[in-house]
């Protein structure tokens, strides 16, 4: 009898469980593989996309405060793009929009330099702005797609549960707790994988409508000081000392 008690309360300990998570997927064969393997490819897919443009976000951000800082004080666009780091965003506006400037004495056709100009700096934009939608859309496929491929594995394992309670012609726990335990997981993974996914994506787009504005902005100013010849420039704000406190009031005495 107490034999039989040891052995019983030593069988847990040993891990021999029948219903853990890799037991599930191993009753589940293929399918149950194949749904899995899936899901965590589009996983560490979803998170690396997510950091590297985190990455790329923050480069642009801690550029544009370079630029608020430095880049308008200079004589020049020529003098202020060397000030800004190579094959920046910011850099590649300026650079864009001076070799427009000389692409437009060039012409032939008659092209207003505003136009010709203003073009120019759009599609040097667009350009950036792609580059930092790189990505994305993966991370909306994967967002709308892994609940529906967790759900293929929730309804396989479900048929496996019929079959075994049709096989068995009673449904006891231990027949079906193997395949409706394995359909769970397959739905759990599903939305494992789905939330983090629709959550780097809103993230990432807020945070590139913010870089887009400020690339915008950047790119009016480039553009209003190319076609006044540096007669036009945004207003450089630098700290002034604070004004001296006014000497206090002295009140003459009455002549007497």
């Amino acid at each position: 009898m107490l034999t039989t008690i040891l052995a019983a309360g030593a069988a847990p300990a040993a891990g021999n469980n029948p219903y853990g998570f890799w037991e599930a997927l191993e009753q589940g064969g293929v399918i149950a593989w194949s749904v899995f393997s899936i899901l965590a490819f589009m996983s560490i897919v979803s998170f690396y996309i997510l950091f590297t443009k985190l990455f790329e976000q923050q480069k642009i951000i801690n550029q544009a405060r370079r630029v608020r800082a430095n880049f308008w004080s200079s004589n020049s666009l020529r003098e202020g793009a060397a000030k800004l780091e190579k094959n920046s965003a910011y850099r590649q506006i300026v650079d864009d929009g001076l070799q427009a400037q000389d692409q437009h004495a060039q012409l032939t056709d008659p092209v207003e330099a505003h136009d010709w100009l203003h073009g120019s700096l759009a599609r040097s934009e667009a350009s950036i702005n792609s580059k930092l939608g790189g990505g994305l859309a993966f991370l909306a496929t994967v967002g709308a797609t892994s609940p529906f491929i967790g759900l293929f594995g929730t309804v396989i394992g479900i048929y496996r549960a019929l079959i075994k309670i049709g096989a068995a012609g009673q449904a006891s726990i231990d027949a079906v707790a193997g395949p409706v335990g394995e359909a769970l997981i397959m739905t759990a993974l599903g939305l494992a994988v789905a939330v983090p996914a629709v959550l780097a994506y809103n993230f990432l787009q807020r945070r590139n409508k913010s870089i887009a504005e400020d690339l915008s902005a950047f790119s009016n100013d480039v553009l209003g000081f190319l076609a006044s010849n540096g007669a036009v420039r945004p207003v450089v704000t630098s700290r002034k000392a604070a004004p001296a406190k006014p000497a206090a009031a002295t009140t003459a005495a009455p002549a007497r």
